[in-house]
């Protein structure tokens, strides 16, 4: 039986108190972008709220009428406005402003989010570097693949002329590539950049986001046997610092490649080809995000920034009970002048709001099944 140490229980605890963190900090970012927006439009504000749940502080500010809460569980808040699930009692009520004002206003949550995202990777790219991977070693070939291979310490960071960021990076690049073509890439070996030609060793016939072991297998990335008896490919990540300019441009492409990423994965588990295993709810994202933010500053920058960008897309996808959806309706009543009834509406993001809340349950279930 394993007995845990004070310490590791500590760290535990932290690591899960960090993941917490940014999650509200998040959160909290985003309904302050509401809030801002709500504000500059004129639009009456009945509650700003951190977290929910019972209130644990609550102010109302005698000028505005507007109520600013503390609430007890530090996973959500909320910017209330009046009027915004019924018809509002005066002019500047959420239902009683201009179509374009109130899309402003929705659209200002997920803005907030990706601006403090990318604010986040521009700081990390500029105190550490940019993640990139690092060769471990590379397994032994035939004779034919010597002149055409990567090195032991090479930093990938480019294929076939596309810049690498993340895993789907290089899976895209490679996906449909052929055992024995050439492919060209752009290597950091030995402190200079250069261009070199690696032969496939293997058919890249990538079907979801998760077959990143074909990659590695394709370009020869060699394995090492843990202590757990278990063989790992052999490839790791190291900081690489870029000029000024470059760092710059590298995070905005960063922010849009996690973007990507999220609507690559969408799709592949629409048309079936990623499991909903693959997903995971609150609890194995505050489990992963916990585990990655308490590795080092640069993983907590790293992780915040792609929690960041996760909530911006997420929350403008046209699904019911989520921003993009109530920009939707929005539309809807500015093209033809007649909004939907604001019951049915409500009906629509409420049931929308169970199945979200469903879906994100099932799938922490699937994931503890999956363990």
């Amino acid at each position: 039986m394993k007995i845990l140490s004070v310490s590791s229980v500590m760290n535990t605890v932290l690591s899960v108190v960090l993941a917490i963190a940014i999650l509200l900090v998040m959160i909290t970012v985003h309904e302050f972008g509401h809030y801002v927006a709500g504000k500059i439009l004129k639009f009456k504000i009945n509650e700003f709220a951190i977290g929910f749940g019972p209130k644990l502080f609550k102010r109302t500010s005698k000028k505005s009428g507007e109520a600013f809460s503390i609430r007890l569980f530090p996973l959500g808040g909320f910017c209330a406005f009046d009027g915004e699930d019924a018809e509002g009692e005066n002019e500047n009520s959420f239902n009683n402003k201009a179509p374009w004002k109130r899309i402003i206003v929705l659209v200002a949550g997920p803005l907030m989010n990706y601006v403090l995202a990318l604010l986040l990777i521009i700081i990390a790219f500029f105190a550490f570097g940019q993640m990139t991977f690092k060769v471990g070693a590379v397994a032994p070939a035939e004779s034919a693949y010597a002149e055409y291979c990567l090195e032991e310490g090479d930093l990938i960071c480019n294929v076939d002329g596309r810049g690498i960021y993340l895993t789907t990076d290089l899976l895209t690049a490679l996906k449909g590539k052929s055992e024995g073509e050439k492919v060209k890439m752009t290597v950091i070996r030995g402190g200079e950049k250069i261009k070199i030609e690696v032969m496939m060793r293997a058919d890249c016939d990538i079907k979801n986001s998760e077959e990143v072991s074909k990659v590695w297998n394709a370009l020869g990335i060699g394995t090492y046997e843990a202590e757990d008896g278990n063989a790992y490919w052999a490839v790791g990540v190291e900081s690489c610092r870029f000029g000024f300019f470059d760092t710059i441009g590298r995070s905005f492409v960063y922010s849009f490649r996690i973007a990507g990423t999220i609507f690559k994965v969408l799709g592949e588990l629409l048309t079936g080809h990623l499991g909903l295993s693959a997903m995971g709810g609150p609890v194995t994202t505050i489990k992963l995000t916990s585990e990655i933010a308490s590795q080092s500053v640069q993983s907590f920058f790293e992780i915040a920034a792609y929690m960041g960008v996760n909530l911006a897309v997420f929350n403008l996808l046209p699904i019911p009970a989520l921003d993009g959806s109530k920009v939707i309706f929005c539309l809807i009543e500015w093209i033809f002048r007649k909004p939907v009834p604001r019951k049915v509406e409500a009906i629509i993001h409420a049931v929308g709001f169970v199945l979200i809340l469903g879906f994100a349950i099932l799938t922490d279930i699937l994931q503890f099944a999956r363990c």
